[in-house]
């Protein structure tokens, strides 16, 4: 199948791709060596942006965060370096404009000026941030939408990005960004806040692994820039294992698909999760006008305990709150192909499947729903569907028929 990567191969290269520094023993600075407080009062900025300085002219380092709460503004971490937060240490953005520089940054699909996140990296190599600690955004700094305001973390354009075993609670705005990354780690993260918890922005071999997400936006959200500037850009997010994840959404989908797919969307495997959502566990959303191709989405092993399963809208999804500019013609209409979902656990789901707002002139190509049990108040609503194959659905509790479907070719579409 096109593009398809295997997932075990993808944990192999993520891993390969974050090993660590390979010269000398790197170097362990303790932000209390440079004069850190810690008290939650005093600004500390200047003492951790020190240590990271120091680091970057040594080839790399590891910069440890003692017990105690850090009143910080907006730092940068250079190649080869570790944040290692000791139990106890707490990061607290502190609630000063100066203190987050304003620096190109990626919004709603387009680069434009915002305030710099709190923890930021860009153009680095192997960089780290490893709990267990906790760090917590500012609301004020986040909250700003003209310019973007400041999200928790964000590394742009690194290769080798690991983010393990902490907590972060994100203020207002995202809790983490990573964007034009390769090989990116984030493992065991515990995120609470009322926007998305990851966003991976235009990405290449991507594994979530064990995080613990509660948030009132999507806990996960991939995407790839949006309009004519991310097509002709061209970098997808490519790649993408989510295992092992317990994701909560009040708002909308536990992972979100879209809805800026300009630059394409391709290889995403979810494996082994647990969805609470208002909307949907799933939900590939894009719009007419946006472009790209979203293919290679597959899922097995999860448990439904709140809202629907999987959602796809491939014409007229999307934030319009800011200025589109949509690709014309047939280019501008998104393709969805190889969409696979089986092995599905249903307590009480609102839906099952709804993929019935796709258009006719570029039919989605290829959706699996295999060996789904459980119970929904509605079932499989289908449009416009290429290579259809459903099979082993043993549902109930929903009224009418299990599918119903209007110009969908394929295997097992028969009513029960």
């Amino acid at each position: 199948m096109k593009r398809l990567i295997l997932s075990i191969t993808l944990v192999a290269l993520v891993v390969a791709g974050c090993k660590s520094y390979s010269g000398a023993q790197r170097p362990i600075l303790n932000v209390r060596n440079g004069n850190a407080i810690g008290d939650g009062t005093n600004d500390d900025t200047v003492a951790f942006q020190k240590s990271f300085d120091i680091c970057e002219a040594l080839g790399g380092g590891i910069v440890v965060v003692p017990p105690g709460n850090y009143l910080i503004g907006s730092v940068t971490i250079p190649s080869h370096t570790t944040l290692q937060l000791q139990p106890g240490s707490v990061i607290i953005g502190i609630g000063d404009t100066n203190d987050y520089p304003m620096v190109p940054v990626r919004w709603e699909g387009r680069w434009e000026t915002g305030r710099c996140a709190l923890i930021y990296a860009t153009n680095a190599d192997d960089i780290a941030i490893v709990g267990p600690g906790r760090i917590e955004g500012n609301p004020k700094m986040a909250a700003p939408q003209n310019p973007r305001g400041s999200v928790v973390l964000e590394a742009v354009a690194c290769n080798g990005v690991r983010w393990e075993g902490f907590t972060v609670t994100q203020g207002g705005n995202w809790a983490t960004h990573p964007t034009y990354c390769t090989n990116v780690i984030i493992r065991n993260l515990t995120i609470t806040g009322r926007r998305d918890g990851i966003d991976v922005d235009s990405c290449k071999n991507v594994l979530i692994d064990g995080c613990n997400i509660d948030t009132s936006d999507d806990s996960i959200s991939l995407k790839s820039g949006r309009g004519k500037q991310a097509v002709l850009a061209g970098i997808p997010t490519d790649g993408v294992v989510i295992t092992n994840c317990t994701l909560v959404d009040h708002r909308f989908a536990s992972i979100g698909i879209g809805s800026e797919t300009s630059g394409g969307i391709y290889n995403v495997r979810i494996s082994h999760c647990r969805f609470t959502s208002r909307s949907d566990g799933i939900y590939i959303k894009t719009r007419i006008g946006r472009g790209g191709s979203i293919e290679n989405i597959s899922a097995d092993d999860i448990d439904v305990l709140g809202g629907g399963f999987v959602r796809i809208n491939l014409i007229s999804s999307g934030n319009l709150n800011t200025v589109d500019d949509p690709v014309a013609g047939m280019d501008g209409y998104p393709q969805g192909r190889n969409y696979s979902f089986s092995n599905v656990r249903l307590s009480n789901a609102t839906e099952l499947c709804e993929a019935s707002k796709i258009s006719p002139e570029r039919p989605l190509d290829g959706l699996m729903l295999s060996n789904i049990t459980g119970t929904c108040t509605k079932a499989i609503s289908l449009a416009n569907i290429t290579n259809a194959g459903l099979s082993g659905i043993n549902v109930t509790g929903y009224k009418g028929n299990l599918i119903n479907y209007t110009n969908v070719q394929g295997t097992g579409l028969e009513p029960k």
